[in-house]
C-alpha cells in the first residue's frame, strides 16, 4: 500500500521523525538528574556526554527535511540506547524510543515504498502512479 500523495506523506513522516528526535533530546536532558541521585554520581564526563547527545538529537530533528536527515536520526538511535550504560533506566526509555523509531520507518516504508529513499512522484495524468501496460 502506498500513499495517494507520496510527497505529502513524506513531508508528514519527516515531521513525525523530527518530533520523535526532539522528544528524545528532551528525555536525555532528564538523565543527569537521575544519575545525580544514583550511587555513582554525576561526573563531568557523563554530563558532557549527555548534553552533547541531547543537543545533537535536537539538531537532528531540525535537519529531517534534508535527504540524509532520516539516516542521521537512525544512526542516533544507537547512542541513545547506549545511554543505558550510564544509568539502567535509560535501557527502558531508549528502548521505547528505538521501537517508536522502527515503527516510524515501517510506516514510512508502507506509505512510500522505501524507509529511506525519496518518494516517487507519479507522472502527470497518472491517477495511481502505477505503470500502465500497453
Amino acid at each position: 500500500m502506498t500513499a495517494a500523495d507520496p510527497v505529502r506523506a513524506a513531508k508528514a513522516m519527516r515531521g513525525s521523525a523530527a518530533a520523535v528526535l526532539l522528544l528524545e533530546g528532551i528525555a536525555v536532558l532528564f538523565v543527569p538528574r537521575a544519575i545525580a541521585w544514583s550511587g555513582d554520581g554525576l561526573t563531568g564526563g557523563r554530563l558532557t556526554t549527555l548534553l552533547v547527545l541531547a543537543v545533537v538529537l535536537v539538531l537532528a530533528s531540525g535537519v529531517q527535511r534534508r535527504p540524509w536527515g532520516l539516516m542521521a536520526g537512525t544512526v542516533l538511535q544507537v547512542p541513545l540506547l547506549l545511554t543505558g550504560l550510564i544509568t539502567s533506566s535509560m535501557w527502558f526509555v531508549g528502548g521505547i524510543f528505538v521501537l517508536i523509531w522502527l515503527y516510524l520507518l515501517q510506516v514510512r516504508k508502507e506509505l512510500l515504498g522505501s524507509p529511506f529513499g525519496e518518494p516517487a512522484v507519479p507522472a502527470p495524468g497518472d491517477d495511481d502512479g502505477a505503470p500502465t501496460a500497453g
